[in-house]
């Protein structure tokens, strides 16, 4: 695999007898490799925790991203504050959200396969400019004092199919502008700037909610997708590791999916995610509803608790840049936790333990996010990226338009507490039955060991080796620690 500026691929798919081997284990032919290392060619050093943004084509990105990301978390809360001050309900809240999704569920695939086609910067050239002007239409209308419900109900829907391009796009892009040597850090990365500006805008929202209302977040959104446009424009394409766009023909979307039924490691991720995606991630209707009925506060408390949700992700992004490795135990383990938090959170007594556990929640979240999205670009075949990673988005964003007004019904009728509880109930339960999928599929066995100084619950070989000197690779040995 080459890794410089004029790699125009990555090595080529896993075969079909790969797809079996250690999610947590990772060897050279012959070499010995510690329990819980991740899947990937080899075992690879502790990267810096920026190390991506030395390349320059990547900073302008990165840069761009940032502050349009900000704008796009000052319109989240300034657009769910507007649709709970104009119907009064949880459920609109969770309708808008369904619809700002809905096309990611009907089309994302689609998506992908424009994504494969298409030189993926000059799409984002387009995407990007359509998402700005989404924002100022929905400014023009609040500030003109015209806004309906149904007009951020159409502008959600629209941004939601200029998302089912942009997504894959952005996604493969990364790995055209590091190569795959800083392709995990720089997934880490990108979520630690999203969440840097998740801190940023909800903040600033809050006090223009307050001072002059939601029009001016809306317009602020429209006008920061500038930043990524000129940084796209700014880029040396002679340092991208450009892929050779896929040409058009017959059965492309069945491909991808193939593709992605015939690798284990690759489906079972998302299968997770498309679960805690659906049910678990539902925040706009779980904070809003406990703003409002359980706490009794306004629109400053909603942006308090999403800056808290924003710095425990910020967190876990940057603890995630300087992890090495991606492991499956690590996304199983986050999301039992994550679910775990979420019941907690549901269930507790004052508002400051609920703040509280936004936090750890959030840093979960995080990590089940990234873990998941790295572990799945690093064993993609590039020619495939983009279909995988709308099928990746599809299902973990997709997923909302079918959980989002079924857990805001719940909301609205059973109370705040109940609506997150089984949020929380949903994941985690997720996470134990993929955990033993994924087990069993690399043909694994539970082992429970009680002396002191031993992992206490780990899996094991079916019949294999137990303590022997061979290489882990031929033990298939996954360490959890639990």
């Amino acid at each position: 695999m080459s890794t410089g500026s004029g790699a125009h691929s990555a090595p080529a798919p896993n075969s079909d007898h790969d797809t079996d081997r250690d999610d947590a284990t990772a060897t050279t032919p012959g070499a010995t490799a510690a329990p819980g290392v991740a899947a990937g060619p080899a075992a690879t050093p502790r990267q810096g925790t920026f190390s991506s943004l030395r390349i320059r084509n990547y900073r302008l990105f990165a840069t761009g991203q940032v502050v349009s990301n900000t704008g796009t978390w000052m319109q989240r809360i300034a657009q769910d504050w507007l649709v709970l001050s104009l119907t009064g309900s949880s459920t609109a809240v969770g309708i808008t959200s369904a619809l700002q999704f809905l096309p990611m569920l009907l089309f994302g695939l689609y998506g992908g396969v424009i994504a494969d086609r298409f030189a993926k910067r000059k799409l984002l050239l387009v995407t990007q400019s359509a998402m700005g002007l989404t924002g100022l239409a929905l400014a023009v209308l609040t500030l003109s004092g015209h806004v309906q419900a149904w007009h951020v109900y159409l502008t959600a829907f629209l941004l939601g199919l200029v998302t089912v391009v942009d997504n894959p796009s952005r996604q493969a892009f990364v790995s055209e502008m590091v190569g795959q040597e800083d392709l995990r850090n720089a997934v880490s990365l990108n979520s630690a700037n999203f969440q840097s500006a998740r801190l940023v805008g909800p903040a600033v929202a809050g006090v223009l909610i307050t001072a002059l209302g939601s029009g001016w977040a809306f317009l602020f959104n429209g006008l920061s997708f500038m930043a990524p446009v000129i940084g796209l424009l700014m880029m040396r394409t002679s340092e991208l590791h450009k892929v050779t766009p896929v040409p058009r023909s017959k059965g492309q979307l069945r491909e991808g999916l193939r593709y992605v039924s015939g690798h284990p490691e690759l489906i079972w991720p998302i299968v997770l995610v498309g679960f805690i995606g659906t049910f678990g991630f539902n925040f706009p209707i779980w904070l809003t509803a406990f703003v409002d009925t359980v706490f009794h506060a306004g629109a400053g408390t909603y942006a308090l608790f999403n800056s808290l949700l924003a710095a425990g992700s910020l967190i876990g992004a940057l603890l995630a840049a300087r992890r090495a490795a991606s492991r499956l135990r690590l996304l199983v383990g986050a999301a039992l936790i994550f679910g775990a938090l979420e019941i907690m959170a549901a269930l507790a007594p004052s508002f400051w333990i609920f703040a509280a556990l936004l936090v750890p929640m959030s840093i979960f979240g995080l990590t089940i996010n990234v873990t998941a999205n790295s572990s799945i670009q690093m064993a993609t075949d590039p020619l495939m990226r983009g279909r995988v990673m709308s099928l990746f988005m599809m299902v973990f964003v997709g997923g909302t338009p079918l959980g989002a007004p079924l857990v805001g019904w719940v909301t609205d009728t059973y109370g705040a507490r109940v609506g997150f509880a089984m949020g929380g109930v949903i994941s985690a339960g997720a996470a134990a039955v993929i955990g033993l999928i994924l087990a069993r599929v690399c043909g694994l066995r539970l082992k429970i060991d009680l002396r002191r100084g031993r992992q206490h619950v780990t899996f094991v070989a079916r019949g294999g080796p137990e303590t022997s000197g061979a290489p882990e690779s031929e033990e298939k040995r996954v360490a959890v620690t639990v």
